[in-house]
């Protein structure tokens, strides 16, 4: 099944993360399955706007990664997971009934976070490619 997911920053530099009932009390991004004829970045503007009411901008490709039976997810799948770098506006969160919590924290703060390893990842990958340097921020 192939998802995909974005790591969301702002104007303050905050990322947001969230914990949801899928990930077993684990933190990550919001994101989902493609849906039958969407794009990648349709699937994800989709995924953003269900589940935490953010409209994204400036969408760029971050990771490829695959998750096979992992005991992290609640239940047995197998994921191809697309993972995006992306901008969002404003930080008004308007959670739909998947999110338990949200946060939005700078990225190194999120390392103290309790990640899924999909989305430590991805943060760390930001981090050291210093993505944001390609935001106008």
């Amino acid at each position: 099944m192939t998802t995909v997911g974005a790591l969301a920053l702002t104007t303050s530099g905050r990322i947001l993360i969230v914990k949801t009932t899928k990930w077993r009390g684990q933190w990550g991004v919001p994101g989902g399955k493609v849906e039958w004829g969407e794009t990648l970045e349709e699937a994800l503007l989709r995924e953003f706007r269900e589940e935490v009411g953010l409209d994204l901008t400036q969408v760029r490709f971050g990771l490829l990664q695959e998750a096979v039976l992992d005991s992290q997810f609640v239940r047995e799948a197998h994921f191809i997971m697309v993972n995006y770098y992306a901008f969002s506006a404003r930080e008004t969160i308007t959670p739909n009934e998947e999110i338990e919590q949200w946060v939005w924290v700078t990225p190194q703060k999120a390392l103290e976070y309790p990640l899924n390893s999909y989305t430590r990842l991805l943060i760390e990958e930001y981090l050291e490619n210093k993505i944001y340097n390609h935001y106008d921020i």
